[in-house]
């Protein structure tokens, strides 16, 4: 792999010259993140894959735009996309940290069970969908249908949300500081409590992101789909 390692520097790495394979190979190798803990991939040019199911405590900075499933599975490792992000950015995540100076395309953080999404711009339709104990911060807005059958976690968002927001959402927890276009299947404004102001600036400090807890409003679940009921059956 066309790779150069300096002492005390990152391990650099060219996708013009070296295939995701040979990168995500690399990346995999058992004890990397001792030996080499911080890399910089060079010319990712929107390609899809990059830095998938690492397992390792690595710094992996990625300069420019990435395609479909960039860090998924993400386990432990920091990943950060200095560009936009395609569909899927983070899915599955468990644990680290993801990070995008831009936007993100579709899905975002789907699935994910653990760790921390970060975009700085604004996210597309589905954000967060299914999302399992994922924390997820957007600077900016989120298109629609986001949070959908969200299970648990906490998704902020400092922009607005698209239409759908929540749809048949159960435990997760959503704050959003702009307006809402609709609420989905049994998802309802509640309470911001002082539990939750603090539970906010905690994301919101972690996130980097310097805003005002209070500015949120608070949704969740209503909790009148757990059950299928027939005389509710136009609500599913």
């Amino acid at each position: 792999m066309a790779a150069l390692t300096e002492a005390g520097a990152a391990t650099l790495v060219d996708l013009a010259t070296s295939s995701i394979r040979e990168l995500n190979q690399a990346l995999h190798t058992p004890g990397v993140g001792l030996e080499h803990p911080s890399w910089r991939v060079h010319n990712p040019r929107g390609r899809h894959s990059i830095a998938c199911g690492l397992d390792a405590e690595l710094s992996v900075d990625i300069e420019g735009h990435v395609g479909y499933y960039c860090a998924g599975m993400n386990q432990q490792a920091t990943v950060i996309v200095h560009g936009n992000a395609g569909p899927g950015l983070a899915e599955n995540m468990m644990s680290g940290l993801v990070r995008v100076h831009g936007d993100a395309s579709q899905s975002a953080g789907a699935t994910g069970h653990g760790g921390l999404l970060v975009i700085e711009g604004n996210a597309a339709a589905r954000c967060g969908i299914s999302m399992k104990g994922i924390d997820i911060v957007v600077g900016g807005s989120i298109g629609h249908m986001s949070a959908f059958m969200a299970q648990a976690g906490r998704l902020v968002v400092c922009g607005d949300a698209g239409d759908a927001l929540g749809d048949s959402i159960y435990e997760a927890r959503l704050y959003v500081k702009g307006s809402v276009a609709s609420l989905g299947a049994d998802c309802v404004e509640k309470p911001l409590r002082a539990e939750h102001v603090a539970e906010l600036t905690e994301l919101i400090t972690a996130a980097g992101f310097d805003e005002d807890p209070a500015a949120f409003r608070r949704y969740g679940s209503a909790r009148t789909l757990y059950h299928f009921q027939a005389d509710k059956s136009d609500a599913y």
